[in-house]
């Protein structure tokens, strides 16, 4: 059997594959972040579909840190019932998921929030959207909520949990330079940017015990100029690999940084030469860090994923424009179908959720 088909284990949870649904934001909660049929339903067919872990949309854990419209929320136990719903269904269909959880930062959506958003640092430029400097007491609220959140996640039967520690949102800010600006604990060396991302990691373990896995997603590269490098990535995934955490998912990109190097790069992803994003940091993170990885990022090809995984690039193949196209991809490739996936990477299915239909293929019909 192919390794990618074998049974693995991340603490207390056992995955049937190692293909993971990676977090991807649906637009199909409510408009208070509260789960929906809609929501669930693609869940399960996730499940159903046949990929070993679904790791779901960035959820908020405080309400002036929501990032987006039909945002999934995990802000205390008014929303336990949808998210136990949500974790009932999966389990039902001998799925596995995790929660991921998430803070905005300079990106929240204060249209919908009504309050200003908070960052690491302000910033003059005008590029970057209008954000006040959290004070020291602020910070320890946000690592709080975390916890919190995790807490919820546990109580609400998720698998795990993952913090959202990539794509310019507020943990990845702090994390870069660029955004970064500040001159005291929280700022300067890459020990200090880090240090509210292993507060988090820290909180989030109090609040879900030693057994509960804590994942984790993080850029390989921010790919603007001032940004985290693969140098500090790798000194962070050291750092989380000491503090405990139990995988880190490796993705690239932000908010900011658009086109050829946003996270949902549209490209023609039509040889295995183009596939894999951030292959040559993989292979960086593999020679240093012996936390288990996830790798994110332009893989299509069944071939192209299992060389992966037999030459040690990576533990675990994240993806998520192929399973928007394709939820039962994984049940395809597992029934000797191996053909690419026939997603074309041209983002189009952003298009649905921006306008509140919920994010689908708009090469296939719509699923409800």
């Amino acid at each position: 059997m192919s390794k990618l088909l074998g049974t693995t284990h991340i603490k207390s949870m056992t995955l049937a594959n190692r293909f993971v649904r990676s977090a991807t934001w649906e637009g199909m909660a409510d408009n208070d972040g509260f789960c929906t049929p809609k929501l669930i339903g693609l869940m399960k067919r996730l499940a159903e579909g046949g990929v070993g872990l679904i790791i779901t949309g960035l959820a908020f854990v405080t309400r002036e840190g929501r990032a987006a419209p039909w945002q999934m929320g995990a802000e205390g136990d008014l929303f336990l019932s949808g998210l136990k719903e949500m974790t009932d269904t999966v389990h039902r269909a001998d799925g596995k998921i995790a929660l991921q959880i998430a803070h905005g930062g300079c990106y929240s959506a204060t249209q919908l929030t009504g309050q200003e958003a908070l960052a690491p640092s302000t910033h003059e430029s005008g590029v970057i959207p209008r954000c006040r400097e959290m004070t020291v007491a602020e910070i320890g609220q946000v690592v709080a909520a975390f916890g919190e959140s995790a807490a919820l996640a546990k109580k609400a039967g998720y698998d795990g949990v993952q913090i959202h520690a990539a794509h310019g949102y507020l943990l990845s800010q702090f994390l870069s330079p660029y955004f970064n600006k500040r001159n005291d604990a929280y700022g300067g060396s890459i020990e200090n940017r880090a240090r509210i991302v292993l507060e988090t990691l820290q909180s989030v373990r109090r609040a879900v015990g030693t057994g509960f896995p804590i994942l984790i997603k993080i850029n390989s590269e921010d790919f603007v100029d001032g940004g985290v490098t693969v140098d500090e990535m790798l000194r962070v995934a050291a750092l989380l690999e000491q503090a405990g955490i139990d995988a880190i998912e490796m993705s690239g990109g932000t908010v900011y940084a658009s086109g050829a190097y946003s996270a949902l790069r549209a490209a023609a992803l039509d040889t295995p030469e183009k596939e894999v994003f951030y292959r040559e940091a993989a292979a960086r993170y593999k020679e240093k860090i012996g936390v288990p990885l996830m790798l994110v990022g332009g893989i299509r090809s069944y071939a192209v994923a299992e060389k992966l995984i037999t030459d040690g690039l990576a533990d675990y193949i994240s993806l998520s424009r192929p399973l928007i196209r394709e939820p039962a991809l994984i049940n395809r490739w597992k029934s000797g179908d191996l053909k690419k996936s026939t997603c074309i990477s041209d983002n189009a299915c952003l298009g649905p959720a921006l306008k509140g239909e919920g994010l689908y293929c708009v090469r296939e019909p719509a699923q409800t």
